[in-house]
């Protein structure tokens, strides 16, 4: 009977028996005591302490469930033989929220409002941006993208996405141009959300020229990974006052004290929450329950990225 590793003992509570397979628990940060039988890992969620490496040590490996939207960082250490699965759905709906959550806080002015108050002074009435009537890109049109832009709409904004390459559109947007068109596509829009993996082609893609593509007094939203945007570019655009930026993620992460994001007026820094909220759990267990029962079963994968 194969043997898959869970992160902990409530995770073995809370997915229940699963037929074919047994289930044991593993937090990645010393060897496992079993491991020459672990045929399926599922690595801790955010854990800085969990040894990647240590996948490469198991040899019957077979396939690593990841409870992360993101890669990059587990696939250098998977073996080439061995599946790697992205946790694709898990973080949909906590990711649009924060996503919606800093573009309203950044356009409605809540940073000021907080200063403000730590201060105990009233801010004198002004007219601040609304999102209604924005023009909104969203650079990146996977799950997470369209869970964006279906939070979007209804806020009566225009939408345009992007992806890798155009294809057609779906219920949300007419269609989704390619990357190579945001040249032609940035000056149009007032918001500009990044959510696109981190990949050899979308590292510094949010670079000097696509900041200074941007129109002035546009918002750029991280929501990708750090190295996706250029720290100094951006530094440079938001502390000259040209646009506006709120990122959930940043280029060094955790972002140092004296790191001069901190202190540009116009941007607003979240510390990598994308996903950590209520939602996560019970679309983990989900996600994990359906991947596990389909692998017991002989059956196709969801969200698989190499392997």
């Amino acid at each position: 009977m194969p043997l898959v590793s869970l992160p902990d003992r409530s995770w073995v509570t809370d997915l229940g028996a699963v037929p074919g397979l047994e289930l044991v628990t593993w937090d990645l940060r010393e060897p496992p005591a079993r491991g020459n039988e672990i045929a399926v890992v599922v690595p801790p969620y955010l854990d800085p302490d969990q040894r990647l490496d240590l996948l490469g040590t198991l040899p019957r490996l077979e396939l690593v469930q990841l409870l992360t939207a993101g890669y990059d960082n587990v696939a250098p250490h998977v073996p080439h033989r061995v599946t790697l699965c992205s946790g694709g759905g898990i973080h949909d709906a906590s990711t649009a929220e924060l996503a919606l959550t800093l573009i309203l806080a950044s356009l409605r002015g809540i940073p000021d409002f907080v200063r403000a108050q730590d201060q105990q002074q009233w801010i004198p009435t002004r007219i601040w941006p609304a999102l209604a009537d924005r023009r909104v890109l969203v650079v990146g049109y996977g799950k997470v993208g369209r869970a964006i832009a279906a939070r979007l709409l209804p806020f009566e904004t225009t939408v345009t996405a992007v992806a890798s390459r155009a294809r057609p559109g779906d219920e949300l947007v007419g269609e989704v141009h390619g990357i190579d068109q945001l040249p032609t596509l940035l000056p149009d829009q007032d918001v500009v959300v990044v959510i696109t993996p981190l990949t050899d082609t979308t590292a510094g893609l949010v670079g000097r020229d696509f900041l200074a593509t941007m129109k002035d007094g546009a918002l750029l939203v991280n929501m990708a990974r750090g190295r996706v945007a250029d720290t100094d570019a951006l530094v440079a655009e938001a502390a000259s006052g040209r646009l506006l930026a709120a990122v959930d993620v940043t280029d060094p992460e955790p972002l140092p004290p004296d790191h001069p994001l901190w202190t540009i007026p116009n941007v607003l820094v979240s510390p990598h929450v994308g996903g950590a909220s209520t939602a996560f759990r019970p679309r983990a267990l989900a996600l994990v329950r359906r991947q596990l029962a389909a692998y017991a079963e002989g059956r196709p994968l969801d969200h698989v990225v190499s392997g």
